[in-house]
């Protein structure tokens, strides 16, 4: 059993920095990553480490819109999870940042992310707890005031884009004395940015829980070797102004505990034993 922390950096650092550990442990091989939930979020940062990544979402225009922009991923699939190709024991990590609670049968695309890791891999799970006092709220509440406070993609402005169309504007140069102008420039096109937004609505299985994924973990002889909690998403949907973790801490107080107030997220760092007796799946 280990112990509730609050992760010493973002979780974004803390999983490539285990990425980058564990890329250590295995100088002449490349690291093959499953990003799973490609649709939203960012990648893991292995420096100049040799790679490959894989993404898998489910089907949606905002996901794909998203996955098209991403430049870090080699080859991506959307569609049903549970059926998505996933050759068995292909990946070193698997890497699921807001996805396990907002899928269906989530425990059945667990069951398929776990087949697909190498024995000794790491799976690197970010998730929204459903019990808790956010996770409550989050099922309940109006999906407009439960985004209100958090970063949305922002639209690009009138001709910006790819292309021509977002390329910066072809001046003429003035022709020289007695002869012929300049050929003008080729445009040089502006790159637009992938921006981070907010997790798309979450469906909460009962494995999308602190409870649920350290049972998940024991039934499938899988190690936690780290977890942690954070309060993200109160943070966003409060955007400063501390109503929605005072709604929290009613939601809780009315649950007399049952749901906590004192989190939103929970962070684990998972490894698949490479003992050949441990439960393979």
């Amino acid at each position: 059993m280990t112990d509730l922390r609050t992760p010493p950096v973002s979780d974004g650092d803390l999983f490539s920095e285990r990425a980058r550990q564990y890329a250590l442990e295995k100088p002449l091989q490349r690291i093959h990553i499953l990003e799973a939930g490609c649709g939203w979020g960012m990648g893991l940062d292995l420096g100049d480490r040799e790679h490959l990544v894989t993404g898998v979402d489910m089907e949606s225009p905002e996901l794909r819109a998203y996955t098209c922009e991403r430049p870090d991923l080699d080859t991506w699939h959307l569609g049903d999870l549970r059926t998505v190709p996933l050759p068995p024991r292909a990946f070193d990590i698997v890497h699921a940042s807001y996805l396990i609670e907002r899928v269906p049968h989530a425990e059945l695309v667990l069951d398929r992310f776990v087949a697909a890791l190498k024995p000794g891999g790491l799976l690197l799970v970010h998730l929204r707890d459903r019990n808790t006092a956010f996770g409550f709220l989050d099922r309940t509440l109006p999906r407009w005031l439960r985004t209100s406070g958090r970063r949305r993609r922002p639209r690009p402005a009138r001709g910006q884009g790819r292309g021509p169309r977002g390329a910066h504007a072809r001046v003429p140069l003035p022709a020289p004395p007695g002869g012929a102008a300049e050929p003008l420039p080729e445009p040089v096109p502006r790159p637009v940015p992938v921006v981070r937004t907010s997790p798309p609505p979450a469906i909460y299985d009962r494995v999308a829980s602190r409870s649920g994924m350290r049972w998940y973990c024991v039934m499938r002889g899988l190690v936690v070797s780290e977890e942690y909690t954070s309060r993200q998403a109160i943070d966003a949907l409060g955007a400063g102004t501390g109503l929605a973790d005072l709604l929290c801490r009613l939601v809780s107080a009315a649950a007399r505990g049952r749901l906590t107030a004192d989190h939103s997220e929970v962070t684990l760092v998972i490894r698949k034993p490479e003992n050949r007796f441990a439960r393979v799946i």
